[in-house]
């Protein structure tokens, strides 16, 4: 196993000593979980497009058709 060293602020550390003491793990494993946890969703979070990822809220609306089409209510918008 390699070994990263890092710095982090006095409250981080405080609460990570405090975390630590409470589940009865090292700093280190409980850095090591955050990390491997972090990576694993790292890519997830950002797989597709916008309505890929807002596809259940798509059409929840009850709202009138689009607007951006109807140049009525484009009046007096851009040159």
């Amino acid at each position: 196993m390699n070994t990263l060293t890092l710095k982090v602020p006095d409250l981080l550390n405080a609460q990570l000593n405090s975390y630590a003491k409470k589940k009865g793990l090292s700093k280190s494993e409980i850095v090591r979980l955050a990390l491997a946890e972090y990576l694993s969703g790292a890519d997830a979070r950002f797989e597709g497009s916008f309505l890929d990822l807002a596809e259940d809220l798509a059409g929840t609306i009850d709202a009138p058709a689009d607007l951006s089409m109807n140049k009525g209510h484009l009046k007096g918008y851009g040159a």
